[in-house]
């Protein structure tokens, strides 16, 4: 077993051992039924400043590790990520309400996140350059040192995952805070999964708890590098943190992003490209298509036919049933989406299916006559929520999709690929899917957004991982010490 409770019940992880936090523990609740799981420690700013020594002292035997013996680190993790793949899907799919679907497609991120990081040892650390002087002379990336990464509640073990193994294969050690709501499925599974995979101790700590251990992980002076994913709010905390520190922040935050529908689109496609992305996951997923613009000629069937499908999904416990919807994380999250639902229908949009939910079940839902005010529009909403709007051509499609402050990720069909790529070049976003919707995820590819989605591709791929996890040092040498005029 893997995530044997009598490891972590009641615990935090630093320096390699299973310890009470300061902070005492706290239940974990399964959101379908409101059953607690099992205890997990909580963590305080003073755990933070223990775990960084541990870490700080750690990283430097690491980084001088040679490349092979990290490299084959990240290859057993990749391997047991498939050997306990039942047992962590298990828990992802009761603590964070994930279906199954969901939590495998998770785990297979996971993996090759793992086999993608095992590469990155091995890869050139530098260059060199040319000189004025009788010299070698060199560029060379250097581990960061102590990373941060912080992680939010819905898709715990991707967004974690993708920041710790890219930053513990360069040589780096990682304090990692998990959300409290899914500390087990995005915090014990990867301690135990690395530590399984022979990581040394204190190379990675996994610290549950509230703001005020997330704003010490962020200030701790043993820290380089924040890896945040989470909202455009936090985020904006975040970074405003790192740079009164003169630190690195890598943001990746929120997302309302488009799909437009051209009026050369075959409707029945586009309708189920439009359903996986609005209501997989329960629509939380910062990827989510968030609007769907759709040209006018296609509107009324688009509409009609969504809603159709939008009535016929299945909601329920997916640890009981064969659904296609899970629970929302917890009310707080529920009553933010029903606010956003019912603010817009006082506003004049039209709900075409759904806007209701019962305990924390909430109905796949369309809204249609939606306009550039509706606040589904507007706002993000981290819900199974499809606002749907109408546009008339190319120019007013690129005007709506580029209303609002995110940029993060962009879908368009259409039959003329060469069309719908020439409209994706207007329309500024981290992420372009042409013939798809917006949500998508591969370890070898760069991911993240632009203006309020974030600080641009800081995740995947080895250029954007190397940048991110590393520092570049000027080295030169000489055969013998110059001669100076004084």
């Amino acid at each position: 077993m893997l995530l044997d409770e009598k490891l972590w019940t009641g615990n935090i992880f630093i320096g390699g051992e299973w310890k009470p936090g300061r902070g005492g523990a706290y239940d974990v609740v399964e959101p379908a039924t409101g059953e607690v799981l099992g205890r997990i420690g909580r963590a305080t700013p003073e755990d933070v400043g223990e775990a960084a020594r541990h870490a700080a002292e750690a990283q430097r035997a690491w980084a001088a590790t040679p490349h092979p013996a990290r490299a084959a680190v990240l290859r057993r993790a990749a391997q047991l990520w498939g050997e306990y793949a039942e047992e962590i899907s298990g828990w992802n799919v009761r603590e964070v309400g994930a279906i199954p679907a969901m939590a495998g497609f998770a785990l297979h991120v996971a993996e090759q996140e793992c086999y993608e990081a095992a590469s990155l040892p091995s890869r050139p650390y530098g260059e060199l350059l040319p000189s004025e002087e009788p010299r070698l002379s060199m560029a060379q990336r250097v581990p960061a040192g102590v990373v941060t990464v912080i992680a939010p509640f819905n898709v715990p073990i991707i967004l974690s995952i993708r920041s710790v193994a890219p930053a513990l294969a360069l040589g780096n050690a990682v304090l990692l805070k998990p959300d409290p709501r899914t500390a087990v499925t995005g915090g014990v599974t990867l301690a135990r999964v690395f530590a399984e995979a022979g990581l040394p101790d204190g190379l990675l700590q996994v610290l549950p708890g509230g703001t005020d251990v997330g704003e010490a992980l962020v200030t701790h002076p043993l820290v380089r590098v924040i890896s945040f994913t989470g909202s455009t709010r936090a985020g904006r905390r975040v970074g405003a943190l790192a740079g009164e520190h003169l630190k690195r922040a890598h943001l990746e935050l929120g997302g309302n992003s488009a799909m437009i529908v051209l009026d050369d689109a075959d409707i029945a496609p586009a309708v189920d490209a439009a359903s996986f992305g609005s209501w997989f996951h329960q629509g939380q997923i910062c990827m989510t298509t968030g609007r769907h613009l759709v040209h006018d000629r296609l509107y009324d069937e688009f509409v009609e036919r969504l809603s159709a499908k939008a009535a016929a999904l299945p909601i329920g416990d997916p640890n009981r049933q064969q659904v296609v919807l899970g629970p929302i994380i917890d009310a707080g999250q529920r009553d933010k989406i029903h606010g956003v639902v019912t603010r817009s229908a006082s506003s004049g949009a039209r709900i075409a299916a759904g806007g209701t939910y019962e305990e924390l079940f909430y109905s796949a839902t369309v809204l249609a006559d939606v306009s550039e005010d509706t606040p589904a529009f507007t706002e993000e909403i981290f819900g199974p929520v499809a606002p749907v709007m109408r546009f008339r051509d190319a120019e007013e499609a690129v005007r709506l999709a580029t209303a609002g402050e995110y940029g993060l990720s962009l879908g368009i069909v259409t039959r003329d690929v060469m069309k719908g790529l020439a409209l994706a070049e207007r329309i500024p976003t981290g992420i372009v899917h042409i013939n798809d919707q917006t949500v998508s995820d591969e370890a070898n590819s760069p991911f993240g957004g632009v203006a309020a989605s974030g600080t641009g591709s800081r995740f995947g791929g080895a250029a954007a991982n190397i940048e991110a996890f590393t520092e570049t040092r000027w080295v030169t040498v000489r055969d013998k010490p110059p001669a100076y005029p004084f």
